[in-house]
């Protein structure tokens, strides 16, 4: 599958560092704000020819939930039954996650992308099943190249469809056991580091777990040695069905010309493998936080970007995207409603 996504150009570069500049204000002194609302700028006036003014509609949030076969190996301290009963909660309003968008303005939407047990027909909750879950990815490839692509179709739809109904900020959560034991692997193949450079505590597990984590992830690479240079093959060996669909809803809302606002540990895989796929991918991208897992770090620092948040979170779901939109909405605030010096008649010592 191929993704027409534009590359942001520079054609209003100057002129929105200039309208920047020229708020009443030292250089540079908002900082990452700053930096944001030029990127968000830039996008913009890409898709609406004008730089004026800036907008950020309808904010959506959509978590994707899959199961992972690994997770009977006992490299998690819940087993993958969590996974369902914690779509039940996103569902029914009782997550931390439905809470900061309850509080900030976010539009939620939950997906099940292949959970164990399929979600009662009551709960708001999309059908967009791979699978009940992955195969063991330390035994077999964890899906087949042919799902990758299913699901990669799957979250395009679902992209579109959101885009037409006026958002412009797409952002991403994830559930699923053992989905950290995934995006670990995902990040070694990537990275070229060995497992204890890449798997974390996840949700809080023991050194003895942690040690099992890393046993797991070393038998998965030298499985799939020979498959892990291609992206859509590295998906289907080490992935997770969220994590699919995760990839593919990015790739989409580039394609939408959406700006993306990236969430912790698992996400920032999916973005790994977005950017491998196709590297524009980056150019509609905004991290929002530093995650409390440890490989975290070493993530965003090879994709050479800076997270607005540090908050030592390790929850998933969204959250730490959550709680960046004020970030967000105070950039494009900022830039259509700041006073320039001329306009406040105040003297420009720069």
């Amino acid at each position: 599958m191929k993704y027409a996504i534009t590359m942001v150009n520079t054609h209003f570069d100057e002129k929105i560092q200039a309208k920047i500049d020229g708020k009443t204000k030292p250089l540079g002194a908002l900082g990452q704000i700053e930096v944001i609302a030029k990127k968000i700028a830039a996008i913009q006036g890409m898709v609406t020819n004008q730089i004026d003014s800036l907008a950020i509609n309808q904010p959506t949030l959509i978590v994707f939930a899959g199961d992972h076969g690994v997770a009977s190996e006992g490299v998690s301290i819940a087993p993958s039954e969590v996974t369902g009963q914690m779509v039940a909660n996103f569902a029914t309003g009782g997550a931390a996650i439905n809470v900061f968008c309850r509080q900030l303005g976010w539009q939620l939407s939950v997906v099940d992308a292949g959970i164990l047990h399929e979600p009662p027909a009551q709960l708001k909750v999309t059908n967009q099943r791979l699978g009940s879950i992955t195969e063991p990815l330390h035994q077999a490839p964890a899906m087949t190249l042919a799902t990758v692509e299913h699901g990669f179709v799957m979250a395009r739809d679902l992209v579109k469809n959101i885009k037409q109904k006026g958002s412009n900020l797409v952002a991403f959560g994830e559930m699923g056991i053992g989905n950290t034991t995934s995006a670990s692997a995902i990040m070694a193949a990537i990275m070229k580091l060995s497992p204890a450079e890449t798997v974390g505590k996840g949700t809080g597990v023991s050194d003895d777990i942690m040690a099992k984590k890393q046993q797991v992830v070393t038998q998965a690479l030298k499985l799939h040695r020979n498959s892990l240079n291609d992206p859509w093959q590295l998906l289907a060996c080490l992935g997770g069905f969220e994590i699919v669909q995760i990839t593919g809803a990015m790739l989409a809302a580039a394609e939408q010309s959406m700006h993306i606002l990236i969430d912790g540990f698992i996400c920032t895989a999916a973005a790994m493998v977005a950017v491998l796929i196709n590297p524009a991918v980056k150019d509609y991208m905004i991290f929002a936080h530093c995650s409390g897992e440890q490989g975290h770090h070493k993530m965003l620092k090879w994709l050479g970007v800076e997270p607005l948040l540090n908050l030592g979170l390790r929850l998933g779901e969204g959250t730490g995207a959550a709680l960046a939109l004020p970030l967000i909405q105070a950039s494009v605030a900022f830039y259509n409603d700041m006073a320039s010096f001329e306009q406040a008649e105040v003297t420009n010592v720069v």
